[in-house]
């Protein structure tokens, strides 16, 4: 038997403005609400539920594999919102992007603090 992920969730000062952030900034469909939660699903059947706290939220990481053509879209609206972000897990050398693998990646953060990434090639791939 094999595992697959299915759904996690994402803690969110507010639930609306990260959801609607993360779907904007990656192209991927509007969030859909499912009981108290807003569903951001994934092209790979994976969904991010947001759910809304008052609680001090520890960011997470959250890394996302798309294409070359969705990297151009996709960094093209981080620019375009002015939303800092830099090559490495860690801040530093903000407005540059990595080549890992080959690809291109960054990194930034969502309105309530959790680390994205997007990445073009998956670790140790190569290249």
């Amino acid at each position: 038997m094999v595992a697959q992920l299915n759904h996690t969730i994402v803690a969110a000062r507010d639930k609306l403005e990260s959801a609607t952030f993360l779907s904007e900034v990656l192209g991927l469909p509007a969030p859909e609400p499912f009981g108290h939660f807003l569903v951001v699903a994934t092209g790979n059947g994976v969904s991010l539920d947001y759910a809304e706290t008052a609680d001090e939220i520890a960011g997470q990481h959250y890394a996302f594999l798309i294409t070359e053509e969705e990297f151009d879209e996709v960094f093209a609206r981080v620019q375009e919102r002015e939303i800092t972000y830099w090559p490495n897990p860690w801040p530093g050398n903000e407005g540059q992007i990595n080549h890992n693998d080959g690809g291109r990646g960054f990194y930034f953060c969502d309105p309530s603090g959790h680390f994205l990434e997007v990445l073009t090639r998956p670790y140790g791939s190569g290249g």
